[in-house]
């Protein structure tokens, strides 16, 4: 058996020496961890990566609250550092400008982002951008928005500061050596082989406890070679060009090479800088440029003969318009020319939802992963990589960042080209929040999927399933109505992928019985001796929130929680034997999640789990799901089963196998709407005779199919908390407003934290008609106008239907979080004024789900 060490005393090996692997190395020192190894297969510091190339444009402001932290993160710490005398990093400010219509709509949106997230950002007229941006035609410049602590990082420079560091404080660097293959035994890693590059000699094992992979483009291939497995993440070209020197940059020189804020032109996907007496200009508005492994030079190559392996020749004939618009632009370059000497196609790398993959490696305990950053998040994904390894808390969210966030069923070399070239295209687009991907459409469907389109099904896509957003056959049942009055016309932006029939749904749920799609939902079973104890013994540890159900039969909803009591997703647990469970869950992080928790007990011998007894099995696969729900489902459901499904055979929070016309279901007496009714699932193969079975019976009560948008707002308006939107590990349940769901240690935990100071609240807005989608910032009232700071920001929102209402729940301070104050959210350019409001604004003694 391999010696294996931990704590301080852990062997690190890092493969890979860009901004990343420096990174991880330089934290992990900092933390005492000094017995790190990192493996580089290029020279020192031009290692031949991304890193090597990028233009160290760090704009913070994103759409993601992640991404904006460690965007912020990387820039406080690489503040003020210098090489040899030479800067690392120079904050010169970002400037993004408008010149239609519609891009000034998104400024607004931006600046709202910003806002959101602490970053400074104001909106300034063309007047104020050209005093920032000397030499810029403004003439069609509509408005802009300048974030005064965005900075240019030069990529060397900080690898060199971050490793040296890193070595001056234990580490140690082997350049020039390729990593052949990782070690493992029993479940767990134990090395890594590494060789001289170009040697010929047989590889040499370093020890290792911990190896993380920040091995940038050749991370795909190491996948698949190492670990047999495709990583959902694509490099491609990007088109990087430089101007001949321009007179009117003359007094920039090279030393101090940029003067002027970084500046973006999303309009045309474009941005650029100074780079001494030069324009640097990026264009993303060309085709995507997928790299397949063997286009990516090996690094033999690169040291005999010096062929960047991130830098291909340079495609003019894709950067035309790019450099049309830019002379346009920028007047002074009209008189250059486009240095193609120069100029270049780099390599970066892109995931489907434009994240990096971040996190511990399922499957094999010790090794991590750091891929597909980019040097706007590189320092902050070393810190938070150091806080996980040495910690077991990576101290932020990360359900939006953990490589595991993507299910392997899907994540194909084919499925990471399609995504990661329709990423590359979005990359400056005005993308909608309820956007979904265009690409392998129809790759995941549920049997119900031509009876749907039959129906006039809009569909959005989920995890690769098909979900119907609404029924186009339901428009003419009955007249959309918010509340008692007809429903008002919505905004252009709040009304794309939606419909009025949204509320025609909604409301014939609620009035009669509705039927839902839920094969998309991931769940698990935890099944075989011992199963009982092991998840109880998760609740003793404070892991789940709380003790499974006593009795076959039993729901309960529970939280899969970290040490400090974050929230690290919410899941139902039905008890379907006295060993037997079925868990409904958020996606494969809970699955991983659930693994490494029965794997550390095997680790330590507790319990039943040591005998390896317990299976943990995908239950989602091969079977589908429908949600029956509202007040004519128990009639409709009693017509199609022998059993009795009675309020007192059948009760709130149980669930039972039934037949359901012959057909195998487990049913769930669960209602995420606030409606009576049941989750029922079944093998497939049924499923199209299920639906038809319940759609005919249901005929004379006025059932009709009900899509996910009209789902989402019946949700909200029972106060029903979306994990990964709403709440994540960064909050507690008693600050989610979920502190029921808490019982046992985690309930004394809890108890000890005190009051929260902050809350996740329920807001109305003033005028119904106005709706929000996510992200927008919150003040207090009359604060906004007066220049004040955001007190929090908005996490999902939608109209009720029945109650009236337009909703959105927020973070807000606790002092503010009380019913009836009052407060401003920034839409845009407008200002809605809202009220904290009582929760659940619908049924609020939930009588109509549990009768």
């Amino acid at each position: 058996m391999a010696e294996t060490r931990s704590g301080a005393e852990a062997r690190v090996v890092v493969v890979g020496l860009g901004v990343v692997g420096a990174a991880v190395a330089d934290e992990l020192v900092l933390r005492g961890w000094r017995n790190v190894t990192v493996v580089e297969q290029g020279p020192l510091y031009v290692t031949g990566g991304s890193s090597s190339h990028a233009p160290g444009f760090v704009f913070q402001t994103s759409p993601s609250r992640s991404m904006c932290l460690l965007a912020q993160r990387t820039l406080d710490k690489l503040d003020g550092c210098e090489v040899e005398g030479e800067w690392v990093m120079k904050r010169v400010g970002g400037l993004e400008i408008a010149t239609t219509p519609e891009r000034v709509r998104e400024l607004h949106r931006r600046h709202g982002f910003a806002r959101s997230w602490g970053v400074p950002a104001e909106l300034v007229s063309a007047e104020e951008v050209g005093r920032l941006w000397p030499g810029l035609d403004t003439s069609e410049v509509l408005l802009g928005m300048h974030t005064p602590t965005d900075a240019v990082v030069k990529g060397i420079r900080a690898v060199q500061f971050q490793a040296e560091r890193a070595v001056a404080g234990g580490a140690r660097i082997l350049a020039q050596t390729e990593v052949t293959g990782i070690r493992s035994e029993g479940g767990r890693v134990t090395g890594v082989e590494v060789v001289p590059v170009g040697s010929g000699s047989p590889p040499e094992t370093l020890p290792a406890d911990v190896v993380v992979s920040c091995a940038g483009l050749w991370g795909p291939k190491m996948a698949r070679r190492m670990l047999g497995t495709d990583l959902p993440m694509l490099p491609v070209e990007h088109g990087f060009g430089f101007s001949t020197p321009v007179p009117s940059l003359t007094d920039v020189d090279a030393a101090t090479e940029v003067v002027r804020p970084m500046l973006r032109h999303q309009g045309h996907a474009m941005y650029f800088r100074e780079w001494g007496d030069r324009i640097a200009i990026g264009a993303y508005e060309h085709r995507p440029l997928p790299v397949p492994d063997e286009m990516i030079a090996d690094p033999d190559r690169f040291l005999a003969s010096g062929v960047h392996p991130a830098i291909h020749d340079f495609t003019r004939e894709d950067y035309e318009s790019t450099w049309e618009e830019a002379q346009r632009l920028l007047p002074g370059l009209r008189g250059a020319e486009l240095d193609e000497s120069m100029s270049f196609n780099g390599i970066f790398s892109f995931t489907p939802d434009g994240g990096p993959l971040m996190g511990p490696v399922p499957g094999l305990e010790g090794l991590w992963m750091a891929q597909s950053v980019w040097v706007t998040q590189s320092a902050g994904v070393g810190q938070v990589m150091a806080d996980w390894i040495t910690t077991g808390d990576p101290g932020m969210d990360t359900h939006d960042l953990d490589l595991s966030r993507f299910d392997p069923a899907l994540t194909s070399q084919r499925w990471a080209r399609e995504q990661g070239e329709e990423s590359y295209d979005e990359v400056y687009d005005v993308v909608h929040p309820k956007s979904a991907t265009l690409r392998l459409r129809g790759i995941r469907t549920s049997p119900f999927y031509e009876r749907q389109r039959e129906l006039g099904a809009v569909f959005s896509s989920a995890n690769g399933w098909e979900r119907p957003l609404w029924y186009e056959a339901n428009a003419g049942r009955a007249e959309p109505m918010l509340g008692e009055r007809p429903l008002p016309e919505r905004d252009a932006w709040s009304a794309r992928y939606w419909s009025p029939t949204v509320a025609v749904e909604a409301r014939g749920l609620r009035e009669s019985a509705g039927l839902v799609d839920m094969s998309s939902l991931p769940r698990l079973t935890v099944s075989g001796a011992g199963s009982t104890d092991f998840l109880n013994g998760l609740a003793e540890r404070g892991r789940l929130s709380r003790p499974v159900g006593k009795t076959v039969g039993s729901v309960v909803y529970a939280l899969m929680q970290d040490d400090a009591g974050g929230v690290l997703s919410d899941i139902t647990i039905a008890r379907t034997g006295e060993e037997s469970y079925h868990l409904g869950v958020n996606g494969h992080q809970d699955e991983t999640w659930v693994r490494r928790q029965l794997l550390a007990d095997l680790a330590e011998e507790r319990g039943a789990a040591a005998s390896g007894s317990i299976r943990v099995a995908d239950a989602g696969s091969g079977s589908c799901g429908l949600g029956l729900w509202g007040p004519n489902a128990r009639a409709i459901l009693a017509q199609l089963v022998e059993e009795d499904v009675s309020h007192e055979a059948f009760r709130f929070y149980r669930c039972r196998e039934l037949r359901v016309v012959g057909v195998p279901v487990l049913a769930l007496r669960l209602s995420y709407v606030g409606e009576l009714g049941w989750e029922l699932y079944a093998p497939a193969e049924f499923g199209r005779f299920l639906w038809d079975a319940i759609m005919d019976a249901g005929a004379e009560h006025g059932i009709l199919p009900v899509g996910r948008r009209a789902f989402e707002s019946m949700r909200l308006e029972k106060g029903m908390r979306l994990w990964g939107t709403d709440m994540h590990r960064e909050h507690t349940a008693a600050e989610a407003g979920i502190a029921f769901a808490v019982k046992g240690a985690a309930a004394e935990r809890l108890e000890a934290m005190g009051p929260p100071e902050r809350r996740l609240t329920c807001l109305t807005l003033c005028d119904p008609s106005r709706v929000l989608l996510g992200h927008e910032p919150v003040y207090r009232s009359g604060g906004a106008a007066a220049g004040e700071r955001p007190v929090g920001y908005v996490t999902s929102a939608d109209q009720g239907y029945s109650t009236g209402h337009s909703i959105a729940y927020a973070w807000l301070p606790a002092e503010l979080a009380e019913p009836g104050a009052e407060v401003e959210v920034a839409y845009f350019d407008e200002r809605f004024a809202a009220v904290v409001a009582e929760e659940p604004l619908f049924d609020p003694t939930a009588a109509r789900m549990r009768s």
